[in-house]
């Protein structure tokens, strides 16, 4: 275990952090929180962080109109559908659903998990009845969400809809799950490019979180290949007026749910663009700490330049009369405030927060009750930033190669892209099941199936992966799909298909296509005769 030792001021006796978590949080409370609380920093931004957010698994937040595929591809990635899940053309999710790991199905209502203190949620307790009502905790033994936590949203709003009053602070929701999140997925409909007016308020809230935000062109087989070229042209001119970075966004392109693609012209481009966003949230687990560091340091900035601004208006404040006055002066000069920060302390400019967002928030403030500038305060902050975060830097690749091996996201459509021709690297076998029939049920159709069989010239009794892969490619079934039945499919794990295991895949895909599930491991009666007994 890799340590990192810090002395204590005085006669205290020095700290030994084991991990970069428990290093960051008692940093926190040591260092940075007396001085949020000093100059009222929670009441301006967000509030206080608990230990569960430093030791909290990696957390995906999905933002998107209503029915551009949000809760579709949650379930596309279990392969499993959760509790409290509904999907629909209109807005059918109504709440924030966090998709969590448990031992059993279960839905945890919003109060409970305000409570619950091993839990990154009590801070939500702010926003008041009205969200926890629409709050909920959908807990599922899926090997999907066993190292990371996916965010579910109400579809956001467009047209007469939007004017409808949720009776809680959506935006500020969104701003509390976007400031711990590790990935915010914007999700559009190839039909539906257009930005509603609050589509645009919760993108604008995501501001200073840019390096989080990947953007998912959903839908994508609906439309040709000279339509795509078309929607995603007009998706980069709609998101360069919202988003304004000089960076382009990313957009991974593709159709996350697990029916046939409408046009599969642009097969090998979804195939693509779906492996690069697997590979990104296969590595939230990984880079967890990472994040968490830097998202300590950025607070830790933007509690400085608080504090600052703060303690300049306690100053410029007089002592007895003409309070109120000042006051006001004070607030419609802010822009003031800010150049003689700028320039006294050396911030940058975009280390400060909103002016707009700040006015408000000042009209409701006692400024009497502000605080001095306390000098040995900021200095503790500033040589924290200087000393104990370069120190818990170079904790963190010895870290992350002793925890690489336990915490990674696999299972579900991970699983089916893990192995055999449709594979981006090496999966794990499955359980079969054991057992002897005396009937197959793919029998039923197995002389159409070996017809195919022989079609494509088997050598030895066998195809190869890459002619079984042409073949079944045919059924436009996605890739994840076509991995699993692949995987379900190759008993002897030799990576090519004999007869009976070519039949068993021809069958397992009518099984998709007529809109039934797959199997997680192959049962009894699905083992062909031939392999019965048989153990990879």
């Amino acid at each position: 275990m890799f340590s990192w030792l810090r002395k204590e001021g005085g006669n205290g006796a020095p700290q030994v952090f084991r991990t970069v978590a428990e290093g960051l949080s008692s940093l926190y409370k040591e260092v940075l929180l007396p001085l949020e609380e000093e100059y009222f920093f929670h009441e301006f931004n967000s509030p206080r962080l608990d230990d569960s957010d430093f030791f909290a698994k990696p957390m995906i937040l999905l933002i998107g109109q209503y029915s551009t595929g949000k809760t579709s591809f949650i379930r596309y990635l279990l392969e499993n559908d959760f509790p409290g899940m509904r999907i629909g053309p209109e807005p059918t999710t109504d709440r924030f659903i966090a998709v969590m790991y448990g031992d059993r199905d279960a839905v945890i209502p919003g109060n409970a998990l305000i409570v619950d203190p091993k839990r990154q949620f009590r801070a939500l307790s702010k926003f008041g009845n009205a969200f926890l009502n629409r709050f909920q905790c959908s807990v599922s033994p899926n090997s999907v969400i066993e190292n990371i936590t996916i965010i579910d949203t109400p579809g956001i709003l467009s047209g007469e809809k939007q004017r409808k009053d949720r009776g809680y602070d959506f935006v500020g929701v969104l701003e509390w799950f976007a400031e711990r999140a590790d990935r915010i997925v914007l999700l559009f409909d190839a039909h539906k490019l257009d930005i509603s007016d609050e589509f645009r308020k919760c993108i604008e809230a995501l501001r200073g979180q840019d390096d989080k935000i990947r953007i998912v062109l959903n839908k994508s087989d609906m439309v040709d290949h000279q339509q795509l070229m078309r929607v995603y042209g007009a998706l980069m001119w709609s998101l360069g007026k919202v988003i304004r970075t000089p960076e382009t966004a990313r957009v991974y392109i593709g159709s996350f749910w697990d029916k046939p693609l409408k046009y599969d012209i642009n097969r090998r481009l979804f195939e693509a663009e779906e492996q690069d966003l697997f590979a990104e949230i296969q590595s939230l687990p990984k880079n967890a700490a990472l994040r968490k560091l830097n998202d300590l340091i950025k607070r830790a900035r933007h509690a400085l330049v608080h504090a600052y601004i703060i303690s300049t208006l306690r100053r410029d404040m007089p002592s007895m009369f003409g309070k109120e006055n000042k006051k006001m002066q004070l607030i419609n000069n802010l822009h003031e405030v800010y150049r003689e920060i700028e320039r006294t302390y050396h911030i940058s400019p975009g280390d400060f927060p909103p002016m707009g967002r700040m006015k408000e928030v000042l009209k409701d403030q006692d400024f009497s009750k502000f605080h001095a500038l306390k000098p040995k305060m900021i200095e503790k902050v500033e040589n924290m930033l200087a000393n104990d975060m370069t120190n818990l830097m170079q904790m963190l690749p010895a870290e992350e190669a002793q925890s690489a091996p336990e915490k990674v996201v696999r299972g579900g459509a991970f699983a089916g892209t893990e192995q055999g021709p449709f594979a981006a690297g090496q999966g794990e076998g499955a359980d079969y099941g054991a057992g002897e029939l005396q009937e197959w049920v793919v029998e039923e159709h197995k002389t159409k199936y070996d017809k195919l069989f022989f079609e494509l010239g088997p050598i030895d009794g066998k195809v190869s992966g890459a002619t079984a892969k042409k073949q079944m490619v045919q059924s436009k079934l996605p890739n994840t799909v076509l991995g699993r039945i692949w995987k379900l499919s190759d008993v002897d794990r030799d990576g090519m298909l004999d007869q009976d295991e070519f039949a068993l895949a021809q069958h397992l895909m009518q099984v998709k296509l007529d809109g039934h599930e797959l199997p997680a491991n192959l049962p009894p009666h699905l083992i062909p005769p031939s392999k019965r007994g048989f153990s990879s």
